[in-house]
């Protein structure tokens, strides 16, 4: 560690510490705006943003004040590897000794929220459904998320990229419960192999790919992605239609649609619409309605399932928050409800840990459709072959499933 990185790390965390803007953003800009850092560096400042992120709560009860530069030494001494030898040179005198203190600090004496890393709305929602496994949960939260690739089957076989990286000396494995997935050791740089840019794999958590195969789309049927965003999704679901079919990828953000397209390029797939939308109620919703045979519904919601990856968000986001994204989830479900033909597939999912989220929308808008049926989410498992215990409903748990925090219900239009 040098000057220079400390230096470089604070900026960084003071940037992402205002959290007007998401901290991957920042740290983008971050690094467009000092081209010049290595690999290394930019690694250690990535690592540093994050790891003061995860651990906010209990560095805030060991550095106070806390200031973004306490923080961020705090963070190194405790959970950065960094030994209180390397600090010397760095820090000042009454810093070092201070640090000496913050390294034996004791949190056993804190709240447990302070202890899980949590605000404490966030703690009170979800100590009463979790209980004593809340802090494993937490723990899986605070922990960076492994990376996982989705096979495009339109090009490779899972064994046949298996067995690429294997002779690359890459590790990887199979997912456990997703057909498609790889889950890579470490994080290797795969920008550049030649898999990712034609098309072969793509970056897709395992939990995300069950959602896509839990539509299961069939070749020739009518689909829709209603939440397409970047469209990872997308792409699953035009590689399970086999390339054929229509699959259109609604979307109201431009950005994010123009986002698809280099991805659609690479995925070799030609049954793709990408569709720009005003809003949920857009009239080219209204001369869709009843057409499609499957309609996949990955809402907008607080993202709290994405702790691993987006530490940022249980510091962004509010109970006021959230209750605006309820009000928006149901009536997106609502809108996305009349695209579905009688005997349709509908299928609403969130990477939200919130029952308001969750269960909550999908009864309310169970109670006002009874032309609408849960399928229980055991039975659609089944159907696609995936070992997973669930009820009615999918929740996938990062601790016990080692994936990202996601829900969803399966639907079926019965008239």
């Amino acid at each position: 560690m040098t000057p220079h990185d400390l230096a470089h790390a604070l900026e960084a965390v003071e940037l992402a510490l205002d959290f007007d803007h998401p901290a991957d953003a920042r740290l983008s800009a971050f690094f467009r705006h000092h081209p010049k850092l290595g690999g290394r560096e930019r690694a250690f400042i990535a690592e540093a943003v994050y790891g003061v992120l995860r651990h906010l709560r209990g560095l805030q009860a060991v550095a106070a004040p806390a200031t973004p530069r306490r923080l961020l030494l705090a963070w190194l001494a405790r959970h950065g590897g960094i030994n209180l030898r390397q600090f010397e040179g760095l820090v000042k005198d009454d810093e070092l000794a201070w640090l000496k203190t913050v390294k034996a600090a004791d949190l056993s004496n804190q709240p447990e929220a302070v202890r899980l890393e949590l605000p404490d709305w966030l703690y009170q929602r979800l100590q009463p459904r979790h209980g004593e496994h809340l802090p494993e949960l937490a723990a899986a939260l605070s922990r960076p998320a492994p990376l996982d690739l989705r096979v495009n089957t339109q090009k490779m076989s899972r064994d046949a990229v298996l067995k690429m990286f294997a002779a690359e000396g890459l590790a990887a494995a199979p997912t456990p419960y997703s057909p498609l997935g790889i889950r890579m050791r470490g994080k290797p740089a795969l920008q550049k192999h030649p898999l990712f840019l034609e098309g072969g794999v793509e970056v897709q958590d395992e939990g995300s790919q069950l959602l896509g195969l839990l539509l299961a789309p069939r070749r020739g049927e009518m689909v829709c992605d209603f939440c397409a965003g970047a469209g990872g999704k997308t792409l699953l679901l035009g590689a399970l239609m086999a390339n054929s079919g229509r699959l259109y990828a609604y979307d109201v953000s431009e950005k994010r649609l123009a986002n698809l397209k280099p991805r659609l390029a690479r995925s070799g797939l030609s049954n793709v619409h990408p569709q720009l939308i005003a809003h949920e109620r857009d009239p080219k919703i209204k001369r869709l309605a009843g057409k499609f045979d499957r309609v996949l519904v990955d809402a907008p919601c607080s993202g709290l399932g994405t702790l691993r990856r987006n530490p940022d968000l249980k510091w962004r986001q509010s109970p006021e928050s959230v209750a605006e994204l309820t009000a928006k989830q149901a009536a997106i479900l609502e809108s996305a409800a009349r695209l579905t033909k009688a005997g349709g597939r509908l299928v609403y999912a969130t990477c939200s840990l919130l029952e308001e989220e969750n269960e909550a929308i999908v009864q309310a808008f169970l109670a006002a459709h009874p032309d609408y049926a849960l399928i229980p989410m055991r039975e659609a498992l089944a159907a696609q072959n995936i070992a997973l215990e669930m009820d009615d409903y999918l929740r996938l748990d990062p601790a016990l499933h080692d994936t990202d925090g996601f829900f969803a219900a399966v639907l079926e239009r019965r008239t």
